[in-house]
């Protein structure tokens, strides 16, 4: 069984994402997926701690081999040229204990516009900012990851932990469990 850890919204932040990798590190995730947002802090957020695009995109380049990244509604061509791993794609599909992972950003595909999924699926985003999970018609279950650099609404720098077909969000700060599902 594989153990995925879930990220998004790192918005340049060399702060948060070097807290990030060392979870990763510690959880002995099988890979990271990152759900889009990674270099830039976008028009309408602030600058987040220790904001260094440059130093995340080497943080990120040393680990290429074990990422899997979609495109976030701040993420460009630009980013691409300096990024050594695919991150244009606006969703990836990861298959799951016999179940489909549908990998997106959430400005595109999201609760209130899912894709095409069957019942017990996955549908994981980012974009929101805030750790959300819940069945939408048809079975499907969504999730949001929550940010790693720029969480909103009262909630913890997150990430999220994909095994055995159980979710557990957790804060990246202290390493504790804040929901199980």
């Amino acid at each position: 069984m594989k153990k995925f850890l879930i990220a998004s919204d790192i918005h340049g932040s060399a702060f948060w994402c070097e807290k990030l990798l060392n979870a990763f590190e510690k959880e002995q995730a099988d890979r990271l997926l990152l759900l889009g947002d990674l270099l830039y802090h976008g028009p309408r957020n602030p600058l987040p701690d220790g904001y260094a695009p440059k130093a995340v995109f080497e943080m990120l380049n040393a680990i290429k081999n074990k990422l899997s990244c979609v495109r976030g509604n701040c993420d460009s061509e630009v980013d691409q040229m300096v990024l050594e791993f695919p991150i244009l794609a606006d969703y990836a599909l990861v298959n799951e204990n016999d179940r489909t992972v549908f990998l997106t950003h959430g400005h595109l595909y999201n609760a209130d516009v899912p894709p095409a999924l069957q019942s017990g699926d996955l549908l994981l985003n980012g974009h929101f900012h805030t750790p959300e999970v819940k069945t939408l018609s048809g079975g499907v279950v969504y999730a949001n990851c929550g940010s790693v650099a720029l969480p909103k609404d009262g909630t913890p720098h997150s990430y999220l932990l994909l095994e055995n077909g159980e979710l557990i969000w957790k804060d990246l700060q202290t390493g504790s469990t804040f929901r199980p599902y």
